[in-house]
This record gives C-alpha cells, structure tokens and sequence, in this order.
C-alpha cells in the first residue's frame, strides 16, 4: 500500500501532492527508510530487499523527467536510496544482534 502511494506521489502533477511540511529531501529519506523498514520486518532479507527497492526507487524519480511539470532530480534520487539503504542496514544490523543473542527462560539473555 505504501509503496503505491510513494509512486504515485511520484507521477501526480505537483499540485497534487500532500506535503508533510519538512523538507523534500527528508520526505524522500523518510518515505524510503519507511517503505524498506516495512519490507524488511516482511521478509527477514535485508539486503535482498534493498536490491529490489533501491532500483526501483532511482526508477521512479527518473520517470518524472516523463512528467510535464517535473524534472528527475539526482539530489532526490541519492536522498531515496539513502533511506533504502539506512532501513536495510539497520534491519541487518538488528537480525545479526538477534541472531547472536539466545534467550534462556531461567536465566535471561545471553551473548
């Protein structure tokens, strides 16, 4: 469902769009970091999930140069792929931590 939304926030005409109120740049960050975090709790791959949402991202600011009121911005496209790869790093991060720490009922966590 999200994802629908961030791509069809991406081809509406700009009048269109509903804005946060924050910057552009941190709107892309923030929608990207959100739709990976959701993918990766979806399917424990981070990485693989980053392969398929980062080209897909890059994709999506590109076809805007298809628009007639929009033009494809690399600064937006580096800000979406950074929040793709933040979200994935960060889940990779926590499934290594979970991974390593084992939980015995009676005596609590251990490394």
């Amino acid at each position: 469902m999200l994802f629908a939304a961030i791509a069809v926030a991406t081809l509406v005409p700009a009048g269109w769009q509903v804005r946060l109120g924050l910057h552009w740049l941190v709107e892309h960050f923030l929608a990207y970091f959100v739709l990976t975090t959701m993918f990766c709790l979806a399917w424990h791959r981070p990485m693989a999930v980053a392969a398929v949402v980062l080209p897909v991202a890059i994709l999506l600011e590109a076809s805007q140069g298809l628009t007639p009121d929009r033009t494809a911005d690399a600064a937006t496209a580096l800000s979406a792929a950074t929040g793709v790869a933040v979200a994935a790093l960060l889940a990779d991060l926590a499934i290594t931590l979970r991974g390593r720490i084992r939980i015995d009922p009676a005596t609590g966590p251990k490394a």
